[in-house]
This record gives C-alpha cells, sequence and structure tokens, in this order.
C-alpha cells in the first residue's frame, strides 16, 4: 500500500492556515467524518455526498494539502484515508484536536445511508464472486497462498496462547473449511460463520468427511447477525474479501470473551492487482501499523506477530490481539514477540 500525505508548505504559520483553511468548510469536516474508520474512492465519495467528481476531488486535494488526508493505492484505484497525525511536525496538536471534534460529529442520515450503500456494493462484489468461484476455490487460494503454505506458523501461534480444554472458537469465512479441523482439536467447541451459502456447503463436506462433531456451520453475516462471543475469533484470509476492515475489526473485537484473543491471518501491504479479479479481493493486503492500529481503537492490546514470506511473492502476517480485560493465565512464548520465516 503506497501512502502519501501532501503538505506543500512549510513555515509553521503557513501550516496552520492551511490547517484552518482546510477546515473552514462543512463538506471537507463530513469527509473527514466519514474517512474516520473507512477508506473510500473518489467515485465513492461523490456518491456518499451526491457532489460531482470535480467537485469531490477539489476538496479532496484541499485536505491532502493540509496533510489531514493520504492516499493509499489498490491496484488501479486510488483510495483516500485520513493521514496518520505526525507528533514532531508543526499543526499536529491542531490537527488532532480538530480530529477529535471531527469524531464528535454526527453524519447526516442521507450521508450514512449512502455510506452503507457503498458498503453493501462492496459486499455484494464479494458474496456474488464467492457464489460463482465456490468450486475453484482452493486453486485460486492457492495462486496467493495456500493453507499449507502457513498452517504450521499459526498453530505455532495459536497453541502458545494456552486455552484450556473448555474453551471455544469462533472462525468468521471459514472458506471450504480447512482450517476447521485444527481448530476441532484445540477447543471443545467451534462455531464457523459464513454467509455464502456455498462456501459453507464446502466447509460443511470437509466436517462430514473428518467427522468434525464440535464444529457449529451457520449461515450468517458475522458483523451484524447476532451469535455467542468465543474464547477465540479467528480471521484467516478474510480482512482483504470485507468492504470496511477497521470497522470489520470493532464489531468482531466485541465477539472476544474477556481475556479472549482475535487471531488474525492476513496478506501484508502488495501491489499484485490481478488478486482482485482473480481472487475476488477487495483490498491488497494492509499495512501492519493498520491493523495494530485498528484493533487498538477497538480495545484489544496487539500481542505475538509473526511475518511468513513466500515465494511468489506475497507475505502473510499472523497477528495475535488479546481483549486485556482478564487474563487467561501463564502464556508460552514463541521466541520473542516477532519472528519472520521465508519459505
Amino acid at each position: 500500500m503506497n501512502l502519501r500525505a501532501s503538505n506543500l508548505t512549510f513555515d509553521p504559520v503557513d501550516t496552520l492556515a492551511t490547517l484552518c483553511k482546510a477546515s473552514g468548510d462543512a463538506l471537507r469536516l463530513n469527509i473527514l467524518r466519514a474517512l474516520a474508520n473507512n477508506s473510500f474512492g473518489v467515485l465513492e465519495l461523490a456518491q456518499i455526498f451526491a457532489t460531482g467528481q470535480s467537485g469531490i476531488s477539489h476538496h479532496l486535494k484541499v485536505l491532502s494539502q493540509a496533510g489531514l488526508v493520504a492516499t493509499r493505492r489498490e491496484g488501479n484505484a486510488i483510495f483516500y484515508r485520513r493521514a496518520l497525525i505526525q507528533g514532531d511536525l508543526p499543526g499536529s496538536r491542531l490537527q488532532a484536536a480538530l480530529l477529535d471534534e471531527v469524531d464528535l460529529l454526527v453524519l447526516p442520515e442521507d450521508v450514512q445511508q449512502r455510506i452503507n450503500a457503498v458498503h453493501k456494493q462492496r459486499e455484494d462484489a464479494s458474496q456474488d464472486f464467492f457464489a460463482r468461484s465456490a468450486a475453484s476455490f482452493q486453486a485460486q487460494q492457492d495462486l496467493i497462498a495456500g493453507l499449507p503454505q502457513y498452517r504450521d506458523s499459526v498453530l505455532a501461534l495459536l497453541d502458545s496462547l494456552g486455552f484450556d480444554t473448555h474453551a471455544s472458537a469462533l472462525e468468521i469465512g471459514p472458506g471450504d473449511g480447512g482450517f476447521l479441523p485444527e481448530l476441532a482439536r484445540r477447543f471443545k467447541h467451534v462455531l464457523a460463520l459464513d454467509n455464502s451459502p456455498a462456501m459453507l456447503e464446502l466447509a460443511r463436506q470437509r466436517c462430514t468427511q473428518d467427522g468434525l462433531t464440535n464444529v457449529d456451520l451457520q449461515l450468517a453475516d458475522a458483523l451484524h447477525d447476532d451469535y455467542s462471543a468465543a474464547d477465540c475469533v479467528v480471521l484467516n484470509m478474510v480482512l482483504h474479501h470485507l468492504a470496511a476492515p477497521a470497522e470489520a475489526l470493532k464489531q468482531l473485537a466485541s465477539r472476544v470473551k474477556p481475556g479472549g484473543s482475535l487471531l488474525i491471518t492476513e496478506l501484508c501491504s502488495h501491489n499484485q492487482s490481478w488478486a482482485r479479479e482473480a481472487c475476488g479481493d477487495l483490498w491488497l493486503g494492509f499495512e501492519q501499523d493498520d491493523l495494530a492500529r485498528w484493533a487498538k481503537a477497538a480495545g484489544l492490546t496487539p500481542g505475538e506477530s509473526l511475518y511468513i514470506g513466500l515465494r511468489n511473492g506475497f507475505q502473510i502476517q499472523v497477528r495475535h490481539f488479546a481483549n486485556p480485560h482478564t487474563s487467561l493465565g501463564p502464556r508460552a512464548s514463541i521466541s520473542g514477540t516477532q519472528q519472520e520465516t521465508q519459505r
């Protein structure tokens, strides 16, 4: 992911003036509010604010010049997001105070409805892909990273967390169920949720084949439907298929029991845009800092991280985030807080 924030002025007074100018417009403030936990393209923002593309582009340019937004490239598309605050730069305190105030704003109802519509369009595109591609799921997954390439590293981290024999697990988007046998061996009860009937049927076949009697498969929307919290919530190569990853982590963090863990296996940021068409990826991986920042905002504490390099140029990050409210007891270590593996 390529992140850029433009700040075209250097004099501290000019910097403050640019910030004040950028914040002196109601539409720009609402754009900043909309970008609090989201990334949007120009056309999406034009749809959200019912404004022409040229007008939105102008406002984004003003916000970019003030260092308030940054861009990230996803293949041929450019998405806008809030820029990270650089605490040692002039105007950083004003920027922080401005965003704190912006976050107290409530977006107009019609704007929020159009944000939901954009998310729904992304979700529909992802669901349509999996409905069409269930039969070739494994072959497509292997184009990027098949489970055998990183399974042992994930299991090493999972086993280090020291769950007891009565613990429960929740897997979001189990795909063809390839990871379910490992979870079934380690947890008393496993709930697997998927919003794709075709993919859920593949997981069901796996459970029948392997005799996984402690796995419950449900057709459900993990971000909106009601279901029980678990000691360990697992997202295995799922986040890059979700319409709003930061908001998704916030929702899923609420499904981690006190003292429990969120375990994420995800692609690091990459520029192989063919994955969008071939594998249905909405996002081309994520920066390591993004996952940590989103998890912290959701009330989770970053734990151990593994980084696994693959032969085809992709890199996988295996991340552990804990719900810190209570302790699960002593946990083993995997020789340090961060490991890198090349395969």
